[in-house]
């Protein structure tokens, strides 16, 4: 509901997670890790949605897990190198393959997804990879016109150790929770990367 703007659906969503055991500081990655998809005012939205259902939890007596913090990134480290790395695992790649198509159009983007995306944010260690591909399969599944890009991560949370299977419940899941046409849209595609794999 971060991706749509939804707030009040939003912020029934963040407390069922709590309930579920997610901690206080999964649940800002994961609105930190949207960013990357959704922008800047659309996970500033989500951040503050939630900081007012925690002020409202505190309010009540409730104490949530806090959890653990990120660990921080090595000072040395080549986020250019590590983000393709990244980038060639999630998308099955056995070598990186030369820049192509938008890479070498606009070859600033490849930059920001590497050393940004990739490294800046997926080496953060809050979130496991799977995690961070179901959070973002379910966020461009609530959006428009990223068809492409679904694709790309439903495949990528398959080749993460997710199972075929794990995501049609997962899209059951958004069947029940975000919408059918969205569930539909993304059950489709799911079929294509399905038949794609083999």
């Amino acid at each position: 509901f971060t991706a749509n703007g939804d707030l009040a659906k939003l912020k029934t969503a963040l407390q069922d997670g709590l309930e579920a055991g997610l901690t206080v500081n999964e649940i800002k990655e994961i609105l930190v890790h949207l960013y990357a998809y959704t922008g800047f005012p659309r996970s500033l939205n989500g951040i503050n949605t939630f900081m007012a259902l925690m002020d409202e939890r505190q309010a009540q007596g409730i104490e949530d897990a806090v959890g653990d913090e990120a660990s921080p990134l090595p000072a040395d480290m080549d986020r250019d190198a590590y983000g393709a790395n990244v980038r060639a695992k999630l998308a099955g790649w056995e070598t990186i393959p030369p820049p192509g198509g938008y890479q070498r159009f606009a070859p600033i983007i490849d930059t920001f997804l590497k050393e940004h995306l990739f490294a800046d944010i997926f080496a953060r260690d809050v979130l496991d990879f799977q995690s961070r591909e179901l959070v973002t399969i379910s966020a461009l599944a609530g959006m428009a016109g990223t068809g492409g890009q679904l694709q790309f991560h439903l495949g990528a949370a398959m080749n993460t150790g997710l199972t075929e299977a794990q995501m049609h419940e997962f899209i059951a899941i958004l069947r029940e929770k975000v919408g059918q046409q969205e569930a539909d849209d993304a059950a489709a595609i799911l079929q294509r990367v399905s038949s794609r794999r083999g």
